[in-house]
């Protein structure tokens, strides 16, 4: 098995250790000693190392490994507390005046424009300060925001703070994803807070190829803002050639990953019948091109090893070429790093492609960039590749093929099956989706896009014979289309995919035991292999209905923190439940969102949206007053109790308080009785102050949403 052979591959038990310290890099940022330990260690194991290498004593080789081994955990372990700590940034509480530059495009959204922005300076009275760091802006939807660009420098006025989590029940960790990402604030920009200081040049075209530079006391290549120029100058001429709508959406994805043509719908199809990665361009998109100049330069290789080293030249200058033109997307990067190694392996004339030369391209880049460990895609890219690898040959040799039809569309399922095997688990955890019809899919997908990529590349280079360029247009035309229509067949057919599916984090890992043990199994069929492969799904079984029996749905009121759109939600112990909505639901779809890894995690149905009065058997809601299991709940965000007064005030266990009510906690007592105070997310800062400090002045219970998250109650 693998694991006997593990000597083999030296890279592996470098690559290990250095994962093992960037997640301890990673989960332990947040504690002030973590640096200081780190930087001990490794220091104490470099020493260490040094003084068993140079002892040169076999029977310590052991040794001189282990520490090896620990030097690894400790760098990944600085490696990714030094890049967290460089999105550290303290910005003032109030809105301030910054210098900014927009790196990316601007993305809309439902009533923002989102750009990443460097701040350059925050200027305010005192002076002018450098700050250099990188923020994620929303700017509030107008004429004028619709019309910036990557590289326009504006002066903004704002309030930017540090990312914060919402701290909602297994709610994503977005805070900690932007620091990864090295994004040290966002901030909202009002209509009127901003004016342009300087506008990039407009996009590069054939006629003034020349490529644009940015003056800030010296001239930088400003290479993403030219990336994205070229992409929207081809763009520009798919629209010419007259594509449009889902083919302009899926030809742009697929050539130059730009995915800002990708319709909801699309985007759905695809993931449903599990194509969606054919939408990103990743390892398999590279992996097409790096074929093709392969066969290209084929000849050239034949010249010896000076053939080898020229062929791999040309590999890394178009492979890079085109990741540039692509817009240098990390996922284009990562898999142009890979081949790249590879690449570079066939010049010196080791086995283009090995588990070592993986681990390779895997622990270069997480020294580069240990953060993309935990990129959905970097995962993914190396799993899948790890698993052909591994299982793929086994996999084909199940079956006896003869034909050569047969053989080629058997190995090419038998790359999908492994491919799958590998990635599922993972592809479970974090979209909660199995598409049944994979295999169908890949079946037919793969082939055709290889066509309508080398295609398009094609299209691309008859650009100065337009006669001959409206042909290959026509075909490529056809070939979407094609596309299209098969993936949406493939989608309306019966149990296209199953979701909703959940799985924990210890789950994961014992699937792929559980996949290791199976593959050791087929390889050397022993029964007592059998044994153990029984034994440890058994295991897995009953750990996953332990956790599923303690998490099974209780009876129970749960408040969400949530700006915007004030919600109650009412759980069944059978998975019914009733979310009554209390506002004028402009964020219910980010609730939904929001809220989705719970409601799995809980095995709840989907629930019923309440946004009236009504009655039912276990709900009653009237005048705002939910009665829901012998528990009243009075949401307040009107002022229609105010200067009310009742003989007998009506005893309420939760006092909801939203946005809307501008009256005091004493007027409500003359109407109410109650035991608990709930802060809604969508009260000011002054309001939940001032409603705070009356809690504690009368001496009731609050709770805070925005400061202490979600709360649930059980019943």
């Amino acid at each position: 098995m693998f694991l006997y052979n593990v000597h083999r591959y030296p890279f592996i038990r470098l690559l290990i250790p250095w994962i093992a310290g960037i997640f301890c890099g990673d989960h332990f940022f947040d504690r002030s000693w973590a640096p200081l330990c780190g930087i001990l260690f490794f220091g104490f194991f470099a020493a260490l190392s040094f003084a068993l290498y140079f002892l040169k004593r076999y029977s310590l080789r052991w040794c001189f490994g282990v520490v090896i081994s620990a030097l690894c955990f400790t760098g990944g372990w600085l490696g990714m507390t030094g890049q967290l700590q460089q999105a550290v940034c303290s910005f003032p509480k109030e809105e301030t005046v910054y210098r900014v530059l927009i790196t990316d495009a601007p993305q809309p959204k439902e009533h923002t424009y989102l750009c990443q922005a460097l701040l350059k300076e925050r200027r305010d009275t005192a002076g002018i300060y450098p700050i250099g760091h990188t923020a994620v802006l929303y700017l509030q939807q107008d004429s004028s925001a619709s019309r910036l660009k990557s590289g326009d420098e504006l002066l903004i006025s704002a309030r930017i703070s540090p990312p914060l989590n919402n701290r909602n029940f297994d709610e994503f960790d977005y805070a900690r994803f932007l620091m990864r990402k090295g994004i040290s604030g966002i901030g909202y920009v009002a209509s009127g807070k901003w004016t342009i200081l300087s506008s990039s040049k407009p996009p590069l075209s054939s006629a003034n190829p020349s490529i644009s530079l940015r003056q800030d006391g010296m001239n930088n290549f400003d290479l993403k803002s030219t990336a994205s120029s070229c992409r929207r100058n081809v763009v520009s001429l798919y629209q010419e050639l007259g594509f449009n709508g889902d083919e302009l959406a899926v030809l742009s994805a697929l050539t130059i990953g730009d995915k800002t043509e990708l319709s909801d719908s699309v985007r759905e199809s695809y993931s449903v019948v599990g194509a969606s990665h054919i939408l990103a361009l990743s390892g398999l998109h590279i992996g097409l091109l790096y074929t093709m100049i392969f066969f290209i330069l084929k000849p050239i290789a034949r010249r010896g090893n000076i053939g080898r080293c020229v062929r791999s030249v040309f590999f890394l200058v178009l492979l890079w070429t085109f990741a540039f033109f692509t817009g240098l997307s990390p996922s284009v990067v990562r898999s142009v790093s890979m081949f790249s190694i590879l690449a570079m392996a066939d010049m010196v004339g080791r086995e283009p492609l090995s588990l070592n030369t993986l681990a390779v391209a895997a622990w270069l880049m997480l020294f580069c960039n240990p953060a993309w460990l935990f990129d959905v895609g970097f995962q993914l890219s190396f799993l899948a590749v790890a698993s052909i690898l591994l299982i793929q040959k086994p996999i084909y040799h199940l079956i006896t093929v003869k034909s050569r039809i047969g053989k080629y569309v058997w190995g090419l399922m038998s790359v999908s099956i492994a491919a799958q095997i590998g990635t599922a688990p993972l592809v479970l955890f974090y979209f909660s989706r199995f598409s049944v019809h994979f295999l169908l899919t890949n079946l037919v997908v793969i082939p055709l896009i290889t066509i309508i990529l080398y295609a398009a590349v094609v299209m691309l280079l008859l650009t100065p014979f337009s006669w001959l360029q409206i042909g290959v247009t026509g075909g490529v035309k056809k070939l979407l289309e094609g596309l299209n229509f098969f993936v949406r067949w493939v989608e309306q057919l019966p149990y296209a995919s199953i979701d909703g599916i959940w799985l924990y984090q210890s789950e994961v890992l014992g699937i792929y035991i559980v996949i290791a043990l199976l593959t050791y199994y087929f390889m050397n069929r022993r029964y007592r292999n059998l044994q153990i492969c029984l034994f440890s799904i058994l295991l897995m079984g009953t750990y996953h209905a332990t956790l599923y029996w303690l998490d099974c749905p209780q009876t129970s009121l749960v408040f969400y923190n949530m700006r915007g759109c004030p919600a109650v939600h009412c759980i069944k112990s059978d998975g019914q439940s009733w979310i009554n909505y209390m506002d004028t639901l402009s964020n219910e779809k980010r609730l939904k969102h929001m809220t989705a890894n719970y409601w799995k995690r809980h095995h709840l149905l989907p629930p019923q949206e309440i946004t009236a009065d009504c009655r039912h058997a276990e709900l009653n809601r009237q005048q705002q007053i939910i009665s829901y299991h012998g528990c009243r709940v009075c949401v307040i965000n009107d002022n229609r109790w105010r200067n009310k007064s009742t003989v007998s005030p009506l005893y309420i266990q939760y006092l909801y308080l939203c946005k809307g009510y501008d009256g005091h906690l004493e007027e409500l007592a003359q109407v109410f009785s109650f035991s608990y105070v709930i802060l809604d997310a969508s009260l000011s800062e002054y309001r939940k102050h001032l409603l705070e400090s009356e809690c504690k002045k009368s001496g009731l219970r609050f709770i805070s949403l925005s400061d202490e998250g979600s709360v649930r109650f059980l019943l």
